[in-house]
């Protein structure tokens, strides 16, 4: 999904709104909280809450609005995934005040997760892509048919 210049830096200016309550100049890491991301395609809104569910900012983005397309979410996460990959290269998370590991998750308007956009921990950045969990379950599941039949 593309979207314009102009929306783009709305989203990111609602970003950077949202992460500025967490803004600490001691370096304390005091907080526990993931930022949600959540995307409506009947109005265009974006919302950003913490995992109180206290919301944190909201943007409308003009080419989400009346979006009538099955994979809605699907189109929206590459998007958000590089708005917060950009905030993340630019170092505006780093003087967060929240304990990490932390992330910003993208959910459906039940609150359902869809997918993790970052995930920060004190080692690394790390961004979770599906490729990377690919065959996992299966993985998992022929290692513990193993254990048991031992």
């Amino acid at each position: 999904m593309n979207i314009s210049k102009q929306s783009h830096a709305s989203i990111v200016s609602m970003l950077k709104e949202a992460i500025s309550r967490y803004v600490s100049g001691g370096g304390e890491h005091t907080l526990v909280t993931d930022i949600h991301l959540q995307p409506h395609a009947d109005s265009g809104e974006l919302l950003v809450f913490n995992d109180e569910d206290e919301e944190l900012a909201r943007a409308i983005i003009d080419e989400w609005v009346d979006d009538e397309s099955d994979d809605f979410l699907a189109q929206v996460e590459p998007v958000l995934r590089g708005v917060v990959s950009g905030l993340q290269a630019e170092g505006a998370l780093e003087c967060l005040c929240l304990m990490k590991p932390y992330s910003f998750v993208l959910v459906d308007e039940e609150k359902e997760t869809v997918a993790e956009l970052l995930v920060v921990d004190d080692e690394e950045t790390l961004l979770l892509d599906d490729e990377l969990l690919k065959g996992l379950d299966e993985e998992l599941d022929s290692f513990l048919k193993d254990l048991l039949e031992k």
